[in-house]
């Protein structure tokens, strides 16, 4: 077939290679992964405090009843609130390498677990060995930032250890999460400094030991 000067001919090849990623857990993904990951790598990342300031009204919660959850706050933005727990200025968590052939997949999970607020973020990992050269560049991490919908923000501590302890969801018992979630960031980093996260654990534990003696 001859094509006049008026018909062009054109063919457009996807010639974008997968590229494997990086997805760095700083709350359930500690001890709830990713389903599928070749590798892992135990870490920090700068710049940001773990606090449990998200409500929950999807898994770990009800919209009646909604618990709460972790999100990261900017240290900037944190040293603003009045929030006195001491932290160390780094979050201990775990960085997940995705294989290309899994990044669809679980990109569509993770956002689905993920959907109650947060948003997308790019973050460089450190570990013990350097605080200078990252050991993951650019990795994905899931942030509830301070505007979205569920961001409640800070509260007397014993108020969040209580809905904490009277909250379940779709995902099971609040106070599972945050129990869960101390001791595996003792596993993984046992010098980690977090007293708002151990704070709420030795306060949960007092209710439910509580609640214990008296059945």
């Amino acid at each position: 077939m001859t094509l006049d000067s008026t018909t062009e001919a054109t063919t457009t090849l996807d010639t974008t290679i997968p590229q494997d990623i990086w997805v760095f857990g700083y709350g359930s993904l500690i001890w709830k992964p990713p389903i599928h990951y070749e590798a892992k790598v135990v870490g920090y990342i700068k710049n940001y405090v773990r606090r449990f300031w998200q409500e929950s009204h999807d898994h770990r919660g009800t919209p009646e009843k909604p618990g709460r959850v972790v999100t990261l706050i900017p240290y900037d933005e944190w040293k603003l609130t009045e929030d006195m727990h001491g932290h160390d200025n780094v979050t201990w968590g775990t960085a997940f390498k995705i294989p290309s052939t899994d990044v669809e997949a679980t990109r569509a999970y993770l956002d689905h677990r993920e959907k109650n607020g947060y948003t997308v973020h790019n973050v460089d990992v450190y570990s013990a060995e350097s605080d200078t050269v990252p050991t993951v560049k650019d990795a994905m991490v899931y942030i509830a930032t301070t505007d979205n919908e569920a961001y409640v923000g800070p509260a007397p501590m014993e108020a969040i250890a209580q809905q904490i302890y009277e909250t379940h969801g779709p995902s099971g018992w609040n106070a599972e999460y945050l129990l869960n979630l101390a001791v595996a960031l003792r596993e993984i980093s046992p010098e980690a400094r977090d007293d708002h996260l151990f704070e709420l654990e030795r306060l949960v534990q007092h209710l439910i030991n509580s609640s214990t003696s008296l059945n």
